[in-house]
């Protein structure tokens, strides 16, 4: 009971602190008293920077800002136009776009979003950390939150005070271009994080220029596109939609965030941005969200121009916002305004439903401090690019490392070994960060900071001159880098070779791919590093899962980098040498091939594979690297499992123990995970699920004993009848090796 009490004194503490005045709230409703409906649908418009912007990047055009902000009111503006900014210029364009509300008649400041989805994104120096998908590796939730209150820091230093993150999609479809974004396949995992990164985003308070209004997307089931594109159609009955696609927005609106971004796909052929089930009934009714809800980038007119659900412009924004869509991110022009007045006199859309959406909207800017201050605060300037942030950086990036291989302990690698580095991700530093760094795609190395460091470099600093070679150059696509003749004549000099393949960055649709395989030219650049007789050892930098069936038994070790952030070089230099302990853990299967993607919480018909009647064996989860996969250079061992009591009854809740000891030479970390697995129910129960997980450090022979507490939430499921409840019966509890049984009675 005592963890229910915590949690629940934080959720209120939470609400408070997020809680509109009463002072606030009749300011609001004067304000929306006084507004006409011009200018409450202009609050409701939000464009992208380009549209009152000249040619040249972060430099406006005043008469196109003038008709933004005057003519049109709008409310929001977003984006960069083609790349990142200067602390300087973030300061001059929310300058000036302040400047020109002050000609307002109501003065109502104009609040701006960006995408900071690993850090600033579009701020030049600023800090980025570790993808998503590399965040959950770590399984450390304190440092997720770490980074998080950098991201809030800089964001809020280059003026900007409402993020449009974290992705809250369940990453169950590795071919999905945005997979780097989410926290994995694992629905605890994302939601543990999701919640706990929204947290710290919001938790010193809004006005304070430490924080930043969150936003979490994209509402709802956005990563499970049945072909695997981006923006494409989703299939989903309610029964999987509540178990591995809701629970994450339900603990994030419990956390406090303030927004909500809206998926742009469509489920079961409705488009989530004209769905009032989920947008109405589901989120605002069920989850009790009362926060601002934006679209994505022109979803409402893609009601009429992509879906055909609407027969009309006009149709397809009355359709949206008499679902539940409080802004619509247009964003290129002015039509949703136009069209919004005229639905709203022809009748089409209620005048409450106007004031409903702006009351959010105006709520927003104030819990921020707009009203207060719309300028950038000298206080929050002072907080960019402080030196500990890089410290951080690189722990984060330490933490997301997962060693997947290490054959014949090769690794860590001797320092006076001759050591050749070869492969396209050798010398990018866009294949170490991904999406989302500086630019939307990432993909421009001209924007990165200068003392970005390349695998090569960073495996160069340790090791004495000459001992490193490489036939790589600039260019993760450069031809150069796949000269298989090259490598092999470098090779006769060398030790081993360090092979860094995966893929150079990308986000959203670009990312689209046909195959999860790897490129061909990097497949036969591993076969004939392998050729050499050398031992290899592949580095993989990727935002998703490709792969390597066909190379993984010629390689020696391999090394799961991820996209992990400006670090992400001299992370894995140190591991290759042993300067740090690998212990990051998979957060998704690792798939062998595309027949293959079974995920780890699988159903007892995917764990067998039938043959003929009673011919069968459990190699149906069969993965290349199982979820939770990750080694060490030490070794640790769990004791059996203790248990407070045999039965778990009713509200009550059951204390499970495991004693750890660093068996090996060498201190580490370790993550200790705890699954369950019910042994019959209503519902086909899964083989297991993540239920709770810890991290500990552990000296070289150490011991610690780890515990956990369940109640009947930790394990309750969804059943036919869509609710979610725990049935008695038998439970599996699993950590490690070792596994326990207990009964739950109500």
């Amino acid at each position: 009971m005592k963890k229910l009490a915590l949690s629940w004194i934080t959720i209120l503490c939470i609400q408070f602190l997020f809680a509109q005045t009463p002072a606030e709230k009749l300011k609001v409703e004067a304000l929306i008293k006084k507004m006409t409906l011009e200018e409450k649908v202009g609050q409701m418009t939000q464009v992208t920077l380009g549209v009152v912007c000249t040619p040249q990047d972060g430099v406006l055009d005043t008469a196109a800002l003038r008709k933004a902000v005057v003519d049109y009111k709008v409310g929001s503006i977003l984006n960069v136009t083609g790349h990142a900014l200067t602390v300087d210029q973030w300061h001059t364009v929310i300058t000036q776009i302040q400047d020109e509300e002050k000609n307002t008649r109501l003065n109502i400041p104009i609040i701006y979003g960006l995408d900071g989805i690993h850090g600033q994104t579009y701020t030049l120096n600023s800090t980025l950390f570790p993808q998503n998908i590399a965040m959950a590796a770590t399984r450390n939730v304190d440092l997720a939150k770490e980074i998080t209150k950098v991201a809030a820091k800089e964001l809020r230093a280059s003026g900007v005070r409402w993020n449009f993150a974290p992705v809250l999609d369940c990453g169950r479809q590795p071919l999905w271009s945005r997979f780097p974004e989410t926290y994995g396949e694992d629905v605890y995992i994302g939601k543990t994080m999701g919640a706990a990164v929204i947290t710290a985003y919001e938790e010193d308070g809004l006005k304070n220029p430490t924080a930043v209004a969150s936003c979490m997307k994209h509402y709802l089931g956005y990563s499970a596109s049945r072909t695997g594109k981006d923006r494409t159609p989703i299939y989903m009955p309610d029964i999987e939609m509540r178990e591995y696609y809701l629970p994450q927005f339900r603990e994030a609106v419990k956390a406090g965030a303030s927004t909500l971004m809206v998926n742009s796909g469509e489920i079961n052929g409705v488009p989530v941005h004209a769905s009032k089930y989920l947008l109405t009934d589901v989120l605002r009714k069920e989850l009790g969200f009362e926060g601002l809800i934006v679209t994505d980038w022109e979803d409402i007119i893609r009601l009429h121009t992509r879906h055909f659900v609407a027969k009309t412009p006009r149709e397809a924004v009355a359709m949206a916002i008499n679902a539940g869509i409080d802004m619509s991110m247009v964003p290129n022009d002015f039509s949703f305004y136009d069209l919004l007045l005229e639905a709203v006199k022809a009748g089409e859309v209620p005048v409450s439903r106007i004031d409903d959406a702006v009351r959010r909207i105006l709520t927003l800017k104030m819990k921020v401090g707009l009203f207060d201050n719309p300028y950038p605060e000298p206080a929050a300037s002072a907080n960019f690019g402080k030196p500990e942030y890089q410290t951080i950086a690189l722990n984060a990036a330490h933490e997301a490392m997962t060693l997947l291989k290490n054959k014949n302990n090769i690794l860590p690698l001797s320092k006076d070994k001759k050591v050749l580095v070869v492969g396209p991700a050798a010398q990018s530093i866009t294949a170490l960060n991904g999406c989302w760094s500086y630019t939307w795609q990432g993909n421009q190395e001209q924007w990165y900071p200068l003392d970005s460091k390349t695998i090569l470099q960073a495996i160069a600093d340790k090791l004495p001159l000459g001992g490193v070679n490489t036939v790589t150059v600039k260019g993760f696509d450069n031809a150069a880098n796949f000269d298989t003749e090259k490598l092999k004549a470098a090779a006769a000099d060398a030790d081993v070779i360090v092979l860094c393949l995966g893929e150079n960055a990308y986000a959203e649709s670009p990312g689209n791919t046909r195959d999860l395989a790897l490129p061909d030219n990097q497949v036969k650049l591993a076969e004939a590093a392998a050729a050499t007789g050398k031992p290899v050892i592949l580095v993989l930098t990727e935002g998703r899962p490709r792969f390597i069936t066909g190379i993984e038994p010629k390689m020696s070790g391999i090394l799961m980098a991820y996209w992990s952030g400006k670090k992400t070089a001299e992370a894995i230099a140190d591991v290759l040498f042993g300067d740090y302990n690998p212990d990051g853990k998979l957060p998704f299967s690792y798939p062998r091939s595309m027949g293959e993607m079974v995920l780890y919480d699988r159903k007892p018909t995917e764990d067998v594979r039938e043959i003929f009647n009673a011919d069968m064996n459990a190699s149906g989860y069969d993965p290349m690297y199982r979820f939770g996969w990750g080694l060490s250079y030490t070794t640790f061992d769990y004791s059996d499992i203790q248990l407070s009591s045999n039965t778990l009854k009713g509200d009550g809740t059951i204390t499970i123990s495991v004693t750890v000891k660093n068996t090996g030479r060498r201190d580490g970390k370790n993550t200790v995970e705890l699954y369950t697995h019910e042994q019959y129910a209503s519902i086909t129960p899964n083989m297991q699920r993540l239920r709770a997980f810890k991290k500990i450090f552990l000296k070289a022979g150490e011991s610690q004993t780890v515990s956990f507490t369940l109640g009947k939430a930790d394990i309750a499921f969804v059943n036919a009848q869509l609710k979610t409840v725990t049935e008695p019966g038998d439970f599996d509890v699993m950590i490690g090796n070792k596994k326990a049984t207990f009964t739950y009675a109500q």
